[in-house]
């Protein structure tokens, strides 16, 4: 794991306390993504001379990110989008074009709503990425470390992830900074 992808996780984490709102991230994440890559995977092309779709391409620069980011971890989430984009391919040849644009929407709403939710009720600040945009590639990342964590792999992720920073001030609920109590 890079000092880059460790700094970036430290941070993301402290936006993501609650498991509550973890809860609401891996809704909208994985309904994010699937709303993404559905209009995406009407166009097929050939690539290679490999038969694919355009939702297929767009998400090959992510997906390497999130690998070079971490290995073990891209290689998770290259699995989750091979059944994600397989499940959008499926959706088309079985919907409307009207149906996968009315079911893109709903996923929109519903994952976007989820993510807010998850910050104002539970969590009681603003989201990660309002304060740093990069934020917005990490989620995935930290779901997945999350599943790792909980299925008792990766105990360097698990540090970073559990553990909460030593610092002279800390975040309030609201997410101004605020120094501690004298003691």
């Amino acid at each position: 794991m890079s000092s880059y992808f460790r700094r970036q996780l430290a941070d993301y984490v402290e936006y993501h306390r609650d498991p509550w709102n973890c809860a609401m991230h891996v809704l909208g994440i994985v309904l994010l993504f699937l709303a993404a890559v559905l209009p995406l995977s009407l166009w097929s092309i050939t690539v290679f001379g490999i038969q694919t779709s355009v939702a297929t391409i767009a998400v090959v620069p992510v997906l390497i990110y999130w690998f070079l980011l971490d290995f073990a971890l891209g290689a998770a989430i290259i699995g989750a989008s091979i059944v994600l984009l397989s499940a959008a391919a499926m959706i088309v040849s079985h919907a409307t074009t009207a149906g996968m644009w009315s079911l893109t929407a709903i996923m929109i709403v519903i994952g976007v709503a989820s993510q807010i939710i998850g910050h104002r009720v539970f969590e009681r600040r603003q989201p990660a990425l309002v304060d740093n945009p990069t934020h917005l590639l990490l989620g995935p990342t930290f779901v997945m470390a999350k599943l790792f964590i909980a299925l008792g792999f990766r105990r360097d992720l698990a540090i970073i992830i559990q553990e909460r920073p030593q610092s002279s001030s800390s975040f309030s609920q609201q997410g101004r900074l605020e120094p501690h109590p004298p003691a």
